[in-house]
């Protein structure tokens, strides 16, 4: 005979396997609650953290790009800028360099010149160079440009201040020398590092000493800065960013240089030189670190 169970249930002893569901309390719903609402503060502060560093990079890249006060606006065409460098190394650069002093040994009929005659026909030459250079980048600028205001600005108007960039670039061109010197030595061992003929030339009498002096100390920063930095850089930085300007400008200096195992020297020289001319928007300051370094290589080779 089969019963039915009465609506009550009998009694469950304590020692019962199953243990009466507990209704759940107030405490119990607040874990569930507040967990969520952790991780969206951490979320939140992620979020912020994140617009924070991403405000200080934007900042710090504004800063860095800030650098550079060179104009995008140039005399020159884009597209003509490496013509005209190229016409200007092979038309200017290379005969004069290497062709000059034995045209001029020709023209005196004297095979070997004496140290003063020698300077002072390659202080003729980089004359006839810089004229060279500037006739050149005269006609092949834009009809409504003036290379030679352009040029009177870059020399003559104040921008940033020139003195703190000259001793800062002759201080840090200096130290940067003096270890690509030491490492050099480890790596190669000690060499020489006076030009035999140069110092000759220093040694010879006070009147080629001066006339040395005056060469590597004006003529030629005149003429390598208003090419390297006044031309090369001003037009590279109107299409690139400075610093990658400043990188191919000094790489092309150290070549127009011909001078292998001094080429890592040059393009620092044109990187700390560059990197004024980008801050200070002006050639004067250049112009110093070039001179104030060349003059200090007449010295070392003189006392050597």
């Amino acid at each position: 005979m089969i019963t039915v169970a009465s609506p009550r249930s009998p009694r469950i002893s304590p020692s019962s396997a199953c243990p009466k569901p507990a209704r759940p309390s107030q405490p119990s719903v607040l874990p569930c609650v507040s967990i969520p609402f952790r991780g969206f503060q951490s979320r939140v502060r992620a979020r912020s953290f994140f617009r924070r560093f991403c405000a200080k990079k934007d900042s710090a890249d504004e800063l860095f790009e800030g650098f550079s006060v060179l104009p995008s606006d140039i005399p020159w065409e884009n597209s003509d800028v490496w013509s005209i460098c190229a016409a200007y190394f092979f038309v200017l650069h290379v005969p004069l360099s290497f062709g000059g002093l034995s045209v001029i040994a020709q023209i005196l009929h004297e095979p070997n010149l004496d140290p003063l005659t020698m300077v002072v026909s390659i202080t003729v030459l980089q004359v006839t160079e810089y004229v060279g250079v500037s006739t050149l980048l005269h006609f092949n600028a834009k009809p409504q440009y003036d290379v030679c205001r352009f040029f009177h600005a870059k020399w003559f108007l104040g921008g940033r201040n020139c003195i703190t960039a000259s001793i800062v670039g002759i201080g840090t061109l200096i130290g940067l020398v003096f270890l690509t010197s030491i490492v050099a030595d480890m790596l190669v061992g000690p060499k020489d590092v006076n030009d035999p003929i140069l110092q000759k030339i220093l040694l010879d009498s006070p009147l080629s000493m001066t006339s040395c002096f005056f060469l590597y100390c004006l003529v030629t920063p005149l003429l390598e800065e208003t090419v390297y930095r006044g031309f090369l850089l001003s037009s590279l930085s109107s299409t690139m960013k400075w610093w990658q300007a400043v990188i191919i400008s000094s790489f092309v200096f150290s070549i127009g240089h011909f001078s292998g195992e001094n080429s890592l020297q040059l393009f620092l020289i044109g990187c700390v030189v560059g990197s004024a001319y980008c801050w200070t928007g002006q050639l004067t300051p250049c112009f110093a670190i070039h001179s104030v370094y060349n003059a200090m290589i007449l010295l070392i080779t003189m006392m050597s």
